[in-house]
């Protein structure tokens, strides 16, 4: 098993995940929360507090790339 290291920040609404892998970071409130990891995969997840019942969807990261 190897080591591994997670430190966040709040900052009201908004977090910053740090990672081994680099900085990340998350928006929401209680019940709902979009998130943009550190290695660009991003996620919304819904939940209801209080009853552990938790919804995740990734969502499928921009092309950028220039076509022509």
């Amino acid at each position: 098993m190897g080591w591994s290291y997670r430190k966040s920040l709040k900052m009201g609404p908004f977090r910053l995940n740090f990672s081994k892998k680099g900085v990340g970071h998350s928006v929401g409130a209680r019940g709902a929360r979009y998130t943009r990891s550190a290695d660009g995969r991003r996620q919304m997840t819904l939940r209801i507090p209080g009853t552990g019942l938790t919804w995740r969807r990734s969502l499928k990261s921009s092309s950028r790339s220039s076509r022509g």
